[in-house]
């Protein structure tokens, strides 16, 4: 993975990302998409399925598909000065993503034709905002660990569907991946996968818990937490701190884990190594 040297002065760019969920024999699984190794923005690296706000997905015809009012997921979003319809569009914008690239639809009834229709045509059927739990808020600082760009992404968490296989679109994304959150940071310490930071982080968190509900239930128990990583420099190694480290501004933490990563050898890592991430006692591994 390459670090980025450059200072970003542009705004961030409002974006949306779906963490898919599902119960597997060795308990909580996440879906990670590998996206292409050509993509403009973390390619090869594996990724939660998302993307940029479109202006289509802010439309009225479009916000009209939603199955909820749009005032309740603007209060579920916990961001009092955000325009209604913005925080309905990421909703939106969340579910088209997590169809364009896994498959997964959020609504609709005629799944089976899914597969060849456009977004506008399963537009029809409706989209189910119910499915989806804000989970976090994570912006790019001016100086990006991974991309030369900033983004505003709103994470949420949802249940796969029943009945529905995510499989990636081997367009954006060449590989799809099923794994408990242990095991995907066990992948990426041995080097068999890339993550960025926020992924890294996510999974951390994400592996506190044993089943989507209980995600889903302390999802639901409190607002997004605001996530904005403090890059700096520590003896010629950039370092990532964030809420709740001593050097942040932000003194109360938002996630379990390490506090801060740091950029060794092409990857971002904690002091404390895997056990770090994995929040297992010292000589664990």
């Amino acid at each position: 993975m390459e670090l980025n040297l450059e200072t970003v002065d542009t705004p961030a760019l409002a974006a949306a990302t779906v963490v898919l969920l599902r119960d597997g024999d060795s308990g909580l699984e996440v879906l990670l998409l590998k996206r292409h190794g050509a993509s403009r923005v973390l390619g090869g690296a594996h990724v939660f399925a998302g993307g940029k706000l479109d202006p289509e997905d802010a439309q009225p015809q479009t916000l009209a598909r939603l199955n909820r009012p749009l005032s309740t997921l603007h209060q579920l979003l916990g961001e009092p000065d955000l325009p209604i319809s913005m925080a309905a569009a990421l909703y939106v914008a969340a579910m088209r993503e997590a169809w364009e690239e896994s498959g997964i639809l959020f609504g609709g009834e005629n799944l089976s034709a899914a597969a060849t229709a456009s977004w506008s045509q399963l537009l029809d059927q409706g989209l189910d905002a119910t499915a989806l739990t804000p989970w976090s808020r994570w912006i790019t600082p001016r100086q990006p660990s991974v991309t030369n760009k900033r983004f505003d992404t709103r994470f949420f968490v949802a249940r796969a569907p029943r009945g529905q296989h995510a499989c990636h679109d081997n367009h954006e994304t060449v590989e799809s991946l099923w794994l408990t959150p242990r095991e995907a940071l066990v992948r990426y310490w041995e080097r068999l996968i890339e993550l960025a930071p926020p992924q890294i982080m996510s999974l951390v968190h994400l592996h506190r818990h044993a089943t989507v509900q209980s995600v889903l239930d302390q999802a639901a128990s409190r607002p997004p937490p605001v996530i904005q990583p403090e890059p700096f420099d520590d003896n010629g190694v950039r370092t990532i701190c964030y809420p709740g480290d001593p050097r942040h501004s932000c003194r109360e933490a938002a996630f379990p884990g390490p506090s801060r990563l740091r950029f060794v050898q092409g990857r971002f890592e904690p002091l404390s190594g895997l056990a770090g991430l994995l929040g297992d006692p010292p000589g664990s591994h």
